[in-house]
């Protein structure tokens, strides 16, 4: 049976990405691209062999009335009002949304407990949908205690990136969260920058998120102390003489399990821009949402890119389509 997706925002930067991706691993997948403007989609419509249609989140009822069922909606773009949500629940369909922090999460789990989903509901509103967080995972695994945990993402203002990644920019300023002494503080970002080496040669100020990342990231290490940063500076890209580029960088300081204390730096880097890497971090939790990886599909409930896909299927993935990851890891 030929599954279909909806992709919501599906002709930006990011949701065009994953479309072109999507059909890339599934040639008969049934994909609609939806928004506000159906006639910017024609051209990568007929590309890739999708159908178009008219979308408004604020207003969406009769565009889905018309539809018909959906087995994953996409939101590749910001739905305040969890309009689409709570028409994949409705509907008993999937449902990735790619730009909610932390404060924003509350009414999707309320709602998803209250209307337990048939299919999962992914909070993949982490940095880039999630490459940082499922890179990280697989980077703590062989460590028997962890200390501190950092990430941080460096934008070079030379990538180009659609209207959706400006907007995410500006719902991440202001509050951030931070765990500090296992306690957790919601602190004025500006009061609490810090200096990052990010590679050789390239630092930058960087100062606390709400990334979902945050608390994603307690959840795996159990450290007392972790922060999710974000800066602006040049890129490796940049610097290099080419394109921007897009750089996470993951430290983690703790035990090892053989006992030696260490200092590990995991630098992820993507020569295609932050657009790009947002859209594979779609693309690998769509993958494993819709079975197109040969397994069983995945229970219904609420999930998290972590909680979804294996790192090792996620990083073959990621590296298969150009982002670059490199390990340091030194004695403490």
């Amino acid at each position: 049976m030929v599954q279909r997706v909806l992709i919501a925002g599906g002709y930006g930067a990011v949701g065009g990405t994953v479309a072109r991706y999507l059909r890339r691993l599934a040639p008969d997948l049934d994909i609609i691209l939806a928004g506000r403007s159906p006639d910017s989609g024609a051209a990568l419509a007929r590309e890739i062999g999708a159908q178009t249609l008219r979308l408004d989140v604020a207003d969406p009822a009769a565009a889905l009335a018309d539809l018909g069922p959906v087995d994953l909606i996409v939101a590749a773009l910001q739905d305040r009002g969890d309009t689409l949500i709570h028409a994949a629940l409705a509907q008993g369909a999937a449902h990735i949304g790619i730009t909610k922090v932390v404060e924003e999460t509350g009414p999707a789990v309320f709602a998803a407990l209250h209307a337990p989903p048939r299919r999962p509901i992914v909070l993949a509103g982490h940095w880039a949908a999630g490459v940082p967080i499922l890179v990280a995972r697989q980077a703590v695994e062989d460590f028997a205690r962890i200390d501190s945990a950092a990430m941080a993402a460096l934008y070079d203002e030379q990538d180009a990136v659609g209207p959706m990644s400006a907007a995410d920019a500006e719902a991440f300023s202001g509050r951030a969260l931070l765990r500090r002494a296992g306690q957790w503080a919601w602190v004025d970002g500006a009061e609490h920058s810090r200096a990052l080496r990010l590679a050789e040669g390239l630092k930058a100020t960087v100062q606390p998120l709400a990334a979902l990342d945050v608390p994603s990231l307690a959840a795996i290490t159990g450290a007392p102390d972790i922060r999710f940063d974000f800066g602006m500076g040049e890129s490796i890209g940049t610097r290099a003489g080419g394109r921007a580029s897009h750089e996470a960088l993951i430290e983690i300081a703790g035990v090892l399990r053989s006992g030696q204390p260490a200092r590990r730096r995991v630098l992820v880097s993507d020569p295609k821009g932050v657009d790009h890497m947002t859209a594979l971090g779609a693309v690998v939790v769509a993958e494993r949402v819709l079975g197109l990886d040969g397994l069983p599909l995945p229970a219904g409930g609420l999930a998290l890119p972590e909680t979804l896909v294996t790192p090792e299927a996620a990083i073959a993935r990621f590296e298969q389509f150009g982002v670059r990851i490199t390990t340091e890891t030194d004695p403490a």
